[in-house]
Formats: C-alpha cells, sequence, structure tokens
C-alpha cells in the first residue's frame, strides 16, 4: 500500500511540474503576442523539412524571433534589417500546409550569405515588406 501511495505522489508531481511547465509556456507567448509589432511566423533552414513555430518582433534594426515552445526571455533568432532581402513568396506546398499557419504564405529570404524561409499570413507579410522597406537610406534592402 505504501509504495503505491509513493508513486501516486510522484505521479502527481510529474503532472504538477508538467501542467506548469505549459502554463509558463502560454503566459509567456502572451507577452510575447500582447505587444505591438509581433506576428506568428515560422522558421525553416534550407535543406531542412521541419518548421519551427514561433513569434517574431520588429525592432528599430532588427526583426527578434522568440520559439513557441520555450521559455526563454531572449529571442532564438535575430536577423539585421540591413542584412535581411526578401528572395522570392510563395504559397505552401504540400506538407508544409500542416506545419504551418492556416492560409500563410511562404517568404524565401536571404540573411547575410545564408538562406532561410518564413511562413507568415499574407497581412504579416505586407508589414513585414513594409518594415523592410522603410529602412534607414543606405541599408541595401531587397523586397520581392
Amino acid at each position: 500500500m505504501r509504495e503505491l501511495l509513493l508513486s501516486l505522489e510522484v505521479a502527481g508531481a510529474c503532472a504538477l511540474l508538467a501542467l506548469l511547465g505549459l502554463l509558463l509556456v502560454v503566459v509567456r507567448r502572451r507577452r510575447l503576442t500582447g505587444r505591438l509589432g509581433t506576428f506568428d511566423c515560422s522558421v525553416r533552414h534550407p535543406g531542412s523539412r521541419r518548421w519551427a513555430l514561433g513569434v517574431a518582433r520588429y525592432e528599430t534594426d532588427r526583426l527578434d524571433w522568440y520559439r513557441t515552445f520555450s521559455l526563454s526571455p531572449r529571442p532564438s533568432r535575430s536577423f539585421a534589417r540591413g542584412a535581411l532581402g526578401v528572395m522570392s513568396r510563395r504559397d505552401t506546398e504540400g506538407n508544409e500546409r500542416l506545419a504551418v499557419q492556416p492560409d500563410a504564405i511562404v517568404v524565401e529570404c536571404r540573411h547575410g550569405g545564408a538562406s532561410l524561409e518564413l511562413a507568415m499570413s499574407a497581412d504579416a507579410y505586407t508589414g513585414f515588406a513594409s518594415w523592410l522597406e522603410s529602412a534607414p537610406p543606405g541599408q541595401n534592402v531587397n523586397v520581392a
């Protein structure tokens, strides 16, 4: 009987920790999306088949990207506005439709010398393109 009670206590503690972790992820996401200049954005690097879900936030000179399922208060990636360029955009294809937000478009970008893909809504893309185009003079910005 004592072993059963101990195992139930351990299972309850594990369930409580999992619930607390989930609650922290939800609170973090609410704090991120509650600020102006944020939008849902998934990232994929060429050669990879996996999309990473996240939230992007505009800063003055960079785009910060936060992974959805993380507890870190810091962005997972930062993209400098002057080094970021849009090569093309397209609709999602095949299994991509299941991995990103509904009705998302895929934006193929270059950041520095590396290429990457961002998936966002059409409205978010309009804001993203406007943000890139409004860069200060002297920054070579490419928007397809």
